[in-house]
């Protein structure tokens, strides 16, 4: 079963077919580092590079597209802006050389919608800054400035709420683990690591409640956490977190913590008796175009980080 899901997977976009012969099929680095490469040139990644404006941005905003109605929004967040777009292309594993200039167009032209911040500097949200602190340190660019946010905006539980700047004084699961997967990609890709301690003090949140559970009362952190969808975006579910917490234990050197076994077992439950995983959902939203099935349907993506994580939870201990 597993072959047949391999080479399922392998059928598929240059983005998600060289992290397939990385991460699962462990093919050699020349292999699926030339994949990685025609992330450019084909598919997903070109067709998202074809749409950026000559200023730099996407859609014309910074987090949101320009024009975007504040007062009479259609349903859901728009994906189409610089942030989204960035977001995608990283997470497709483009070399960052191929946006050229990129970084210095987007800090001329680039203001966040709140209060009209510089782009680079970031704003209020954690979430929105997490993202801004990876995409600045995939391009190449001085994060320092906005690095030293995070440990300044930590809770006393240890986490991170968006909703602080209105007053919120406890953490949010979702605000902490776009906060720490920010963190934790500055950290892989510039070798930093001012910000592990609060990282790490970030994860410890999330593992007090074993990524599933409100630590007043035991019940579900949400209806949503068995929802697996992608692209990820903002959204928390048992998969997300665990992809983060694998590439955290890769990175640190540790072994799986034992308080994620609950949701793991989550992630297997939903396993499909073809070894699929499927799409829950398209999250509500304007996108440039679909990077995956409908809900209901078997996802290459889901499925893929589905297996990268039970991989690495059942690899022998060393």
């Amino acid at each position: 079963m597993n072959d047949d899901v391999h080479e399922w997977l392998l059928d598929s976009d240059p983005a998600l077919r060289w992290q397939v012969e990385r991460d699962l099929l462990r093919r050699p680095e020349d292999q699926w580092q030339r994949t990685r490469a025609r992330v450019a040139t084909e598919g997903f990644g070109a067709r998202l590079l074809a749409l950026q404006d000559p200023d730099g941005q996407w859609a014309g905003g910074a987090f949101f597209p320009a024009g975007f109605e504040f007062e009479n929004p259609e349903p859901g967040q728009p994906w189409t802006a610089t942030t989204w777009s960035l977001n995608l292309l990283r997470e497709f594993g483009l070399d960052p050389s191929v946006l050229g200039d990129t970084g210095d167009r987007i800090e001329r032209n680039s203001r966040w919608e709140y209060d009209d911040l510089p782009y680079w500097d970031g704003e209020v949200d954690v979430c929105i800054n997490a993202f801004t602190l990876a995409n600045g340190a995939w391009l190449g660019r001085d994060m320092s400035g906005l690095r030293d946010w995070f440990p300044a905006h930590q809770l006393d539980d240890g986490g991170w709420n968006c909703e602080w700047v209105e007053g919120a004084t406890r953490s949010s699961v979702v605000s902490t683990l776009n906060g720490v997967k920010g963190m934790l990609d500055h950290e892989i890709r510039t070798g930093d690591d001012t910000l592990r301690q609060a990282r790490q003090r970030g994860q410890e949140y999330l593992l007090e409640r074993r990524l599933l559970w409100r630590l007043s009362d035991g019940e579900p952190i949400g209806p949503w956490v068995d929802k697996f969808a992608w692209p990820f975006r903002s959204f928390y579910n048992a998969l997300t977190a665990l992809d983060h917490f694998r590439a955290a234990s890769l990175h640190d050197g540790v072994a799986p913590d034992p308080r994620l076994a609950d949701a793991v077992d989550v992630v297997r439950a939903a396993r499909q008796s073809d070894g699929t995983w499927l799409q829950a959902r398209r999250h509500p939203g304007a996108v440039w175009f679909e990077v995956d099935v409908d809900g209901g349907e078997p996802s290459k993506w889901v499925t893929f980080h589905a297996l990268r994580v039970l991989g690495w939870w059942d690899a022998p201990s060393v």
